[in-house]
């Protein structure tokens, strides 16, 4: 008996409890991508949310009884009932020199078959863009490889030049150009040892365009050898609205990387036409309130504050930059 009792004494000192506290829950509506959760009263903006078999969730909207979560992913066991919990997390990606060469998805996943990638760090995919004091006026000219473009209407690396017209008339070929371009400098910049240089890496998201179209750029890319320079952001016509929406956020955390870093950083969004038809699709099924045909009413917030994270970062922070060409 006196065993006993001491085994049991060694037992309960030996016990090791902790106390977590989680705000859980329940599911009350599942349908088209997106979640009606009840009883998350201490969840965020832009937090995870876990939902059973390991599926996360994104809280975008927050109403007075219920939040309204975006799917990452299928969703097809989720039901009515389920519960769900907070993680006190934000949405990240992987960023780095790692993903160089790589085709990934919105959430930073590789989708052409050549391993994981193992990335060093995370970036949020919602950032705060960089305030008027860490920027510095444009100065450095980025060329584009295209005579016309670069005598009359040059291009400064950390600015913001849209590439516009109608379809079929070369956007996309001006911006891959451009990225070829850049590596094409930065492999001749490596042969001659040239010390001055600063190389270019480039991020090309491509928005709600078919697999297809997509599987020629990389190919495109590939063959001039700008590949090994360059990180591709997929989110196809056949991705989730949220995946689309998703992934140009995810493209300029990437690049926002190499410019906190002190390197320079294009960015190709194609298209922001596509992105703004996600979002109103997103927001919809959201039931937010609609504007002008069917777009929410913070559409033009969507782009702006995307669009803001493309800079030049003075000398004390950095002296990096991120160019975008949406």
């Amino acid at each position: 008996m006196s065993n006993i009792l001491q085994e049991l004494e060694t037992q309960i000192a030996e016990l090791k409890t902790a106390v977590t506290k989680s705000n859980v829950g329940v599911v009350r509506q599942i349908g088209d991508g997106v979640a009606k959760v009840e009883g998350l009263s201490d969840v965020m903006l832009n937090e995870m949310i876990e939902f059973p078999g390991g599926l996360y969730g994104l809280a975008l909207n927050l109403e007075e009884t219920e939040v309204g979560c975006i799917l990452l992913g299928e969703g097809l066991d989720i039901k009515e009932g389920d519960e769900v919990k907070t993680t006190g997390k934000l949405l990240q990606v992987p960023v780095g020199k790692e993903l160089l060469g790589r085709v990934v998805n919105a959430l930073g996943q590789p989708v052409d078959g050549k391993g994981e990638i193992t990335a060093k760090e995370n970036y949020p995919v919602e950032k705060i863009a960089p305030g008027i004091i860490p920027r510095k006026s444009v100065s450095q000219p980025l060329q584009t490889g295209i005579a016309a473009v670069d005598a009359m209407i040059p291009i400064g690396r950390g600015q913001r030049e849209l590439i516009i017209g109608d379809r079929q008339t070369g956007k996309t070929t001006i911006a891959i150009d451009t990225i070829i371009s850049q590596a094409k400098q930065n492999r001749a910049a490596e042969e001659n040892n040239t010390k001055d240089f600063r190389p270019v890496y480039s991020i090309y998201v491509a928005i709600g365009q078919k697999r297809s179209s997509v599987a020629r750029i990389i190919s495109t890319l590939e063959a001039a050898g700008a590949l090994e320079y360059t990180i591709i952001v997929v989110a196809s016509a056949s991705d989730s609205a949220t995946n689309q929406f998703l992934s140009a956020y995810a493209g300029a955390s990437m690049g926002e990387w190499f410019m906190d870093n002190g390197m320079d950083a294009l960015i190709v969004f194609d298209d922001l036409s596509k992105h703004a038809v996600a979002y109103r699709q997103v927001s919809l099924v959201l039931r937010r309130p609609s504007g002008r045909e069917a777009y929410p009413g913070d559409v033009f917030y969507l782009h702006s504050r995307l669009l803001e994270r493309s800079a030049r970062l003075n000398e004390k922070n950095g002296d990096g930059s991120l160019t975008a060409l949406p």
